[in-house]
């Protein structure tokens, strides 16, 4: 993911008693602010409501990757960076926090972005298939020049490797081509890093360059208003993110790979390497209508990814499309809280249009015929600020 600038998350909110699979976990949702505590959340138990305490499930942070750590970090590394380049080398244009970085040079503004597959890549090592992650190591990037309205262009890959392995490299190059077909990107090349001293797995990383049709403007969400409309469109599975917890629950649990989990076709291990859903052909489709005024790339962060668009704004998550059975299993394999779930994983839900009323017809007619039939309207826009869900009682206020 582009990082832009993150910022810790804490907790807000009262109580529900959730309904549907996520009840089997016996979660009644209660967060609390606790300044540099992150949220502790309160369940009812078969007595009752229990005092609040930490939540007892797995969280993200507690599996390896805690965001006010990367956070602090961040801010440590951006803050040392002084130098801007004169006019003539191109203007930067300030988009803090967003999918992409844009560059305005002549006439012309190009956006441009880096993503990695993260540890996904180690469950492809695990199963031993490759081509899926060679398809998200491009999707997770032309999603998010894709989130900027730009249409994706060129791509370079990295990979870090302790070792070249010929069968393994042919394989991901197969799922790099089919990301760049989906995508209508050129690979113009890429860096080999053997690494051994370094690295002991693969890491797949990539960049993406992008370009603004004439005519087409950045889509950042700065024109989105009280009363627009949230139309999500479904994903393919976990896509690329949340591996690190999903991987801790599957070697905890001793969960075979080969086998399908309960409710499954597939062996889990093949169905949680499902590649990324690349949603260009949509954006490409609808970008040029004016009613349309934020894309939303529910990537690392999950719904919290929707306060990138407009920090003055309230995005009410009202209809939420109840999400697959995969994810009920990853919540109760864990005992994973609502909480985490919707800040770790995009819970069924992709990529999100934020539009108007007006010319509601004309875009849904554009969707289907751009390969979003199965579209949803999944909330509204209202004044305030922050991310809810008001049916699960969750309330996000920082990315």
């Amino acid at each position: 993911m582009f990082y832009g600038r993150w910022q810790e998350e804490l907790g807000g909110g009262t109580g529900v008693i959730l309904k549907g699979p996520l009840a089997k976990l016996g979660w009644a949702v209660r967060t609390r602010k606790l300044s540099g505590y992150g949220s502790y959340i309160r369940h009812r138990g078969p007595d009752g409501p229990v005092a609040d305490a930490p939540p007892t499930g797995l969280t993200y942070a507690a599996a390896g990757v805690d965001r006010s750590e990367v956070r602090h970090a961040l801010h440590q590394l951006l803050g040392a960076i002084r130098y801007r380049p004169p006019p003539s080398h191109g203007r930067a244009i300030d988009l803090r926090g967003h999918y992409a970085g844009l560059v305005r040079i002549g006439h012309e503004t190009l956006a441009v972005t880096t993503d990695t597959v993260g540890t996904k890549s180690l469950l492809a090592g695990e199963v031993g298939s490759w081509e899926e992650v060679g398809e998200d190591l491009v999707a997770v990037n032309a999603n998010d020049l894709a989130a900027v309205g730009a249409r994706p262009s060129a791509f370079v890959d990295c990979l870090s490797i302790p070792k070249p392995d010929s069968e393994r490299f042919a394989a991901i190059g197969r799922g790099i081509e089919r990301g760049l077909r989906a995508a209508g990107m050129t690979l113009l090349g890429g860096e080999t890093a053997v690494v051994p001293e370094i690295v002991g797995a693969y890491d797949l990383g990539g960049t993406a360059l992008g370009f603004y049709p004439r005519g087409r403007t950045p889509i950042t969400g700065k024109t989105i208003r009280a009363g627009d409309s949230i139309l999500g469109i479904p994903s393919s599975g976990l896509h690329a993110n949340g591996f690190t917890l999903v991987r801790r629950l599957l070697r905890e649990k001793a969960v075979s790979l080969t086998a399908p989990r309960p409710g499954g076709e597939r062996a889990i291990g093949t169905e949680l390497l499902t590649p990324t859903r690349t949603y260009v052909s949509i954006t490409e489709a609808v970008a040029g209508l004016g009613d349309v005024h934020g894309f939303a790339h529910i990537s690392g962060g999950g719904v919290r990814n929707l306060l990138r668009l407009h920090p003055g704004l309230s995005f009410i998550l009202d209809r939420w499309p109840e999400p697959s059975t995969l994810f009920d299993w990853i919540a109760e394999l864990g005992n994973v809280a609502p909480r985490e779930l919707y800040q770790t994983f995009n819970m069924g839900v992709g990529f999100v249009i934020v539009a108007g009323r007006r010319g509601r017809s004309e875009l849904l007619r554009r969707l289907a015929r751009a390969g979003a039939p199965d579209v949803l309207e999944i909330g509204h826009v209202e004044r305030g600020a922050g991310v809810h869900l008001p049916g699960l009682n969750l309330d996000y206020d920082e990315y």
